[in-house]
């Protein structure tokens, strides 16, 4: 397996205000134990546009990657402190991740007109963002990407924050757009409302008991896909919270890695203890860490040890149903 780290921005290109040395990047999970050219999965974790989750990342990529995709996990831009909202930046971030891939489809190894993304929570917003506004100008970069799309070729939609008026994670859209946004940005992000015939297939999967983003979030954009005979599939399944992830042991007992993912995250925390800014109160115990452990390793230890996760075998089969649907429509 090749995994190498490749940003997504230089220093100049990449604007946003952070805490640190973070650029958006990819890492990759590529099998090299052949020349076969396969087919591409981002996978998008979440975490509510104030981190990305890495319970939804390395875990993922590496089961896609055991059904014989070449995997990418995408750090994208967040916003922990909510001082900066997002506005586009994250779908900038992802945009620039298919066009990047497709470019270096050689190099990567990967069917260029075979690229999927996997999106979790926010980052399934962040997915479904970039399947109905990729044509947006905004999105276009010239130069040496002037004819490259950044269309995907399918998306995968796990218990995804779709809409921004109704059933709304709030959360997402205070990070992603701040408090003062105008009604014309809520309704940019409320993806539901831009599906068109020309939005890529879609597999969504949810939970009827999911609280924070409720399963109505994913009906919206089904019912959207159906109106405009978009191909999609629909799971939901009768139990279980939200965040799931494989929804399987490794991801219940914390026996997984890819905490690249936390980059920004820690940077920005590290920046706020080492300069007395007072964190949210969500994050004041983060502060308070041993003297034992460094900060970034006292946070990867809490996240290992997140309660309440319990493996669930029905849930856990998604990816097949997702593999195998798939199949049928790259």
């Amino acid at each position: 397996m090749l995994t190498n780290t490749y940003h997504l921005w230089t220093k100049m290109e990449y604007t946003y205000p952070v805490k640190g040395l973070f650029i958006p990047n990819v890492v990759t999970y590529i099998h090299d134990e052949d020349e076969i050219t396969r087919p591409a999965m981002i996978v998008v974790p979440g975490g509510g546009y104030q981190m990305v989750s890495p319970s939804e990342g390395e875990l993922v990529a590496k089961k896609f990657y055991n059904e014989g995709y070449n995997t990418f996990v995408i750090t994208y831009t967040t916003n922990l402190l909510a001082q900066n909202p997002l506005k586009l930046q994250p779908l900038k971030d992802l945009s620039k991740a298919v066009m990047f891939l497709r470019k270096n489809a050689e190099v990567f190894k990967i069917i260029p007109n075979k690229i999927a993304i996997c999106g979790f929570s926010a980052g399934g917003h962040l997915s479904a963002s970039l399947a109905v506004h990729y044509d947006a100008k905004e999105l276009k970069i010239g130069g040496e990407y002037e004819n490259i799309s950044n269309r995907p070729d399918a998306v995968i939609l796990s218990y995804p924050v779709i809409s921004s008026n109704s059933y709304v994670h709030k959360g997402s859209f205070s990070a992603l757009l701040g408090e003062n946004r105008t009604n014309e940005e809520l309704e940019y992000m409320s993806v539901e409302k831009h599906v068109s015939q020309d939005t890529p297939p879609t597999f969504l999967w949810h939970t009827a008991t999911d609280q924070p983003v409720p399963v109505e979030n994913s009906y919206l954009f089904a019912n959207a896909c159906k109106e405009q005979r978009v191909p999609f599939e629909l799971h939901v399944f009768g139990n279980g919270g939200h965040g799931l992830s494989l929804a399987n042991e490794d991801w219940a007992s914390g026996n997984y890695e890819g905490f690249y993912t936390m980059e920004q995250y820690i940077e920005t925390i590290e920046f706020c203890v080492k300069n007395n800014i007072e964190l949210p109160p969500s994050l004041k115990m983060i502060g308070e860490f041993s003297n034992e452990m460094s900060l970034k390793e006292s946070i990867i230890q809490g996240i290992k040890n997140f309660p309440q996760r319990q493996h669930d075998k029905g849930i856990a089969i998604w990816p097949i149903l997702a593999h195998e649907w798939l199949k049928k429509v790259l």
